[in-house]
C-alpha cells in the first residue's frame, strides 16, 4: 500500500504541475477544484476498495495485453498531462482563444465530478477492476453483472471519458478539447479490444454481452 500511496501523491504533483506550470500562476479555482475532485476520488479508493485491487491496478499480475497497455498509455497522455497542459496555457498564460461563461465552467465541473462518481461506482463494483486488460486467473476472475454493469458493460470507461469532455469546459479552455477527444478515441478503441478479450476468454462473458447491449452509452452505444 506504501507503493501505491507513493504512486497516487506523485500523479497530483504532476497534473498540479502540468496545471499550474502551463498557467505560470498557481491562483486558478477552478484548477485546485478539479485537482480537489481527482484527490478525493483516489482517498475514497484507499478508504472503500479492497487492497488486493488496489495493488492489482498498481502492479497487475501476468497476462497483460501489451496493445492494450499501449492504447491506455496514448489515451491517459492525452486526457491528463495534453489536457492540463493546454488548458493552463490556453485559459490563463495566454488567455482563452474562445471566452467559456463562468456559468459554463460551474456545469461542467459538476459533469466533471458526476463522471468520476460514476466511474468510483464501477470500481467500487467491480474487484477485477484492473489498470490493463488481463484474465486475471490468478484472482478468480468472473464476469461482474451488478451495478452500473446492468446498464453498460464498461462503466469505467464512461465515467471518465464524460468527465474528461466536460473538463476543458471546466478550465475555460475550448482547445483543451484537442487532446481530450484524442484520449477518448483511444480509450474507445480500448473497449473494443476488451470486449473481445473477455468474450473470447472469460466464462460467461458471451452471455453477459447478450443481456447487457450498450458498451458505453445507454441506448446509443
Amino acid at each position: 500500500m506504501i507503493r501505491a500511496t507513493v504512486i497516487t501523491l506523485a500523479e497530483l504533483l504532476v497534473l498540479g504541475g502540468c496545471l499550474f506550470g502551463a498557467a505560470g500562476q498557481l491562483l486558478w479555482p477552478m484548477a485546485w477544484a478539479v485537482l480537489g475532485v481527482y484527490a478525493v476520488t483516489k482517498a475514497a479508493t484507499f478508504a472503500f476498495v479492497d487492497s488486493e485491487l488496489i495493488m492489482e491496478r498498481v502492479a497487475p499480475g501476468p497476462g497483460v495485453d501489451r496493445v492494450d497497455v499501449v492504447l491506455t498509455t496514448l489515451g491517459l497522455l492525452g486526457l491528463y498531462p495534453g489536457t492540463f497542459v493546454v488548458a493552463g496555457l490556453d485559459a490563463i498564460r495566454l488567455g482563452p482563444a474562445i471566452p467559456i461563461p463562468q456559468s459554463a465552467q460551474v456545469t461542467a465541473f459538476l459533469v466533471f465530478a458526476l463522471g468520476y462518481g460514476f466511474a468510483f461506482w464501477a470500481i467500487r463494483s467491480n474487484p477485477f477492476f484492473s489498470t490493463f486488460v488481463r484474465i486475471q486467473d490468478d484472482r478468480d476472475h468472473s464476469v461482474v453483472s451488478s451495478g452500473p454493469y446492468a446498464l453498460i458493460r464498461h462503466p469505467g470507461y464512461a465515467g471518465v471519458l464524460l468527465a474528461h469532455l466536460a473538463l476543458p469546459f471546466a478550465l475555460g479552455s475550448s482547445w483543451a478539447l484537442v487532446p481530450a477527444s484524442i484520449g477518448t478515441i483511444f480509450f474507445v478503441a480500448r473497449t473494443s479490444r476488451e470486449d473481445r478479450t473477455l468474450r473470447d476468454h472469460l466464462a460467461g462473458y458471451r452471455e453477459y454481452q447478450a443481456r447487457v447491449r450498450w458498451r458505453l452509452l445507454p441506448g446509443v452505444w
